[in-house]
């Protein structure tokens, strides 16, 4: 078809075009003129940005618009919607009729339009690298070596996961279907859980598990066990996975997952050594000073023979800034797959260096948005862990608020879950009346009720109740478990 060629100049040879298949667009749109069905073959993948022609961009478009709306779409019902002139000496009517009789057949449309969206790939990938160059030459200072990469990656990332750059809404029945998958997998699931279990079975039952997509905050004062809890949620949650092979040869997560872990404060020896104290009731003290026997090291070699096998990856890079987290976990999800991220603390985390010179509130506002955007992109549970301010200290009454996270406003507003650790049992230590006296008795029986528990007060959840959970502390292994039901708080609604 000699028309569409006349749209472009004769090819310089001192140039390339870039990769397309003028043919193919011709053929697949062909087969829609002719049966309507072969559109339905291609378009749950093929987008109108991936044609080369714009005015093929324009009939696959229209096409769409026309057969979802339970229409015919032919020469004749599309050619009203479309300009009249293509070229001086055809006419779009002209031009639609030759696509239709030069059509594939049904059979081969899925073929063709597979090949117009690999050459719409590697156009991008053309982009990519040709934006890449330009501005390696151009040496911008705001851009350095490794923000580069971090921007190339990310933007690889997008064209392997997605295929393509850009986003645009969807039908709301395609929606409506991903929520129906998600509960038939759910049902399925062990506990008939939405979301990635936590294995704190009571935590579990209030959120429906760490959902997708979804920013979560775990707050408190120092000394509460905001780490102990996640390395707890991390480990029961590498420990649950399960996968199974789809037809296209990718892995999928059925049960657990693989969990990626930020320790910005704790180097990965000591999160390890913590974790391994936790599961083999040692005290990672004793375990540090070897004051330990022969039958306890034999449990620590089982332990640990058993967690080397955990899908648990650490990264423990201390002043990590926040485009570079992102890029590796992108990195870390491309490679070994990812479901859950976990980030020890928030407040350690930098921004760029345009935000850092501004100040730490428009900063960790750039920290919180970038997390909630990197869940949403890796379709993963994000759990960062964040300080609480001093005022908690001042009150009477140390139960944590949303007004008491540091720097609140964007971690209150970006997260999905506020979750606050507290434990009544490390006030209460500390006020310790004079033994023998008559408080000291009264003191014992309230540290009697308290001993061994702490509670998780969720403070702000986008999809379920706010209340407080009670759950198990021991303090020697830093470990959490589950309490008895009947030794639930009364769940505070808002």
């Amino acid at each position: 078809m000699a028309e569409i060629a006349r749209l472009h100049p004769a090819e310089d040879k001192s140039f390339r075009l870039a990769p397309h298949n003028v043919e193919a667009e011709q053929a697949l749109l062909g087969a829609i003129l002719i049966n309507n069905d072969a559109f339905y073959r291609v378009s749950d993948f093929l987008e109108p940005t991936h044609f080369y022609e714009p005015v093929h961009r324009d009939i696959y478009e229209l096409a769409g618009k026309i057969i979802r709306a339970g229409k015919s779409a032919d020469p004749t019902t599309i050619k009203t919607h479309l300009p009249d002139q293509l070229l001086p000496d055809i006419t779009m009517a002209q031009y639609l009729a030759r696509l239709a009789a030069e059509a594939t057949t049904v059979l081969n449309a899925a073929d063709y339009g597979q090949a117009i969206y690999d050459l719409a790939i590697r156009r991008n990938l053309i982009l990519v690298g040709e934006e890449m160059v330009q501005v390696a030459y151009e040496s911008d200072v705001e851009m350095t070596p490794n923000k580069q990469i971090e921007k190339v990656e990310g933007e690889l990332f997008q064209l392997a996961e997605k295929g393509r750059y850009d986003g645009g809404f969807q039908n709301f029945s395609s929606a409506l279907s991903a929520s129906i998958q998600m509960a038939g997998e759910a049902y399925q699931r062990d506990g008939g859980l939405s979301g990635v279990a936590t294995g704190l079975d009571d935590l579990d039952r209030q959120m429906g598990g760490l959902q997708k997509s979804d920013l979560i905050i775990i707050a408190g004062r120092p000394a509460m066990g905001k780490t102990s809890l996640v390395t707890n949620i991390a480990f029961n949650i590498a420990k649950a996975y399960r996968s199974e092979v789809l037809p296209d040869g990718n892995q999928k997560t059925t049960n657990g997952g693989t969990v990626g872990f930020f320790s910005l404060e704790m180097s990965s020896e000591q999160l390890a050594t913590r974790i391994l104290a936790e599961q083999a009731e040692i005290s990672s003290s004793d375990i540090r000073r070897g004051r330990i026997h022969d039958t306890q090291f034999s449990k620590l070699v089982d332990v640990s023979n058993m967690m080397s096998k955990l899908p648990l990856f650490i990264d423990d890079t201390g002043g990590i800034s926040v485009a570079q987290l992102a890029a590796r976990a992108r990195r870390l999800k491309r490679q070994k797959g990812l479901d859950c991220l976990i980030v020890d603390y928030l407040q350690l985390l930098t921004g760029s260096s345009k935000a850092s010179s501004q100040n730490r509130v428009q900063e960790l506002t750039e920290i919180t948005t970038t997390l909630k955007a990197l869940a949403k992109e890796l379709e993963i549970p994000v759990i960062a862990l964040s300080q609480l301010s001093r005022q908690v200290e001042s009150r009477d009454d140390k139960h944590p608020q949303l007004a008491d996270l540091r720097e609140s406003g964007s971690i209150e507003q970006d997260a999905d879950v506020v979750m606050f650790v507290y434990r009544e049992e490390y006030y209460l230590k500390n006020k310790e009346p004079k033994e023998g006296s008559p408080e000291h008795l009264a003191w014992q029986g309230e540290m009697e009720k308290v001993h061994g528990k702490a509670e998780v007060i969720i403070a702000k959840q986008r999809h379920g109740p706010t209340g407080t959970v009670q759950l198990s502390f021991e303090a020697q292994f830093t470990r959490f478990g589950n309490l008895a039901r009947a030794d639930y708080l009364p769940e505070r609604m808002e």
